[in-house]
């Protein structure tokens, strides 16, 4: 099955890599949709995890978003795995044009891809609500900084510091959506890893590949198999990395 990707990024001409929480569970992240996490969640704060990074809940109490935030969500130690590497090599050697991503950890950035599309934003991003102004993921981590030690304030005006993350209620940034639809759209060889494709908007965007050549790397079964060329049943680091060896 390796051969055949590897074949398959020598000859692609415009690849994209499309990727999900499974490209980010082997870094140690877990992904919060799984039984484990939903159970967790309700057990512990009282919400399941859609509940409690969702706009609404943001507004309303902010020491449960913020608290359930930290505990949860941000894995400031956690390093690239190797899915992330391979496709930094990938990108390297000029054999992979754009990697879209909808997990907010940063790790491609990491491992040392440019070219990175982040669907639902990034947590090593923070900006003040009322004032627009800019902070790192340090800032909100800082119980100096925030009211009763969980809520983080401005220091310029005292609004609430929010990650730059897309929470449930919210849209998509808009150009964000349009470079990773054109991208999918002129792509010949697509790469989905790491996802079951059931989170959408972003799972939707598949309907816009145009190209010869899909190719799923996912343990289980996903909506677009009927569609694929290549379907390899593997761990998302085990397959790149074997890949890298075979260009």
């Amino acid at each position: 099955m390796t051969d055949k990707l590897a074949i398959l990024l020598k000859s692609g001409r415009n690849t994209v890599f499309f990727g999900g929480a499974g490209v980010s569970t082997e870094s140690g992240i877990p992904d919060f949709r799984l039984e484990t996490g939903l159970y967790n969640a309700r057990r512990i704060y009282g919400y399941p995890p859609e509940q409690l990074i969702s706009h609404s809940l943001f507004k309303q109490n902010p020491s449960l978003f913020f608290r359930y935030y930290k505990e949860n969500l941000v894995a400031k130690d956690a390093k690239p795995n190797a899915a992330h590497m391979a496709l930094a090599q990938l990108e390297d050697r000029g054999l992979l044009q754009m990697v879209i991503t909808q997990n907010i950890d940063g790790l491609h950035q990491a491992a040392g891809s440019h070219n990175v599309l982040e669907l639902h934003g990034s947590n090593w991003r923070q900006y003040c609500v009322d004032c627009d102004k800019k902070y790192d993921l340090e800032y909100i981590l800082n119980e100096g900084n925030c009211k009763d030690g969980v809520i983080p304030v401005c220091a310029v005006c005292s609004g609430i510091v929010r990650p730059d993350v897309v929470l449930y209620e919210e849209g998509l940034d808009d150009a964000v959506v349009s470079a990773a639809i054109d991208a999918i759209a002129s792509a010949d060889l697509l790469i989905v890893g790491g996802t079951s494709l059931v989170v959408y908007p972003a799972a939707g965007f598949l309907r816009y590949f145009n190209g010869n050549n899909l190719v799923l790397i996912n343990k289980s079964e996903t909506s677009a198999d009927k569609s694929a060329q290549l379907i390899i049943r593997e761990s998302i680091g085990k397959v790149m990395e074997e890949v890298i060896t075979k260009i």
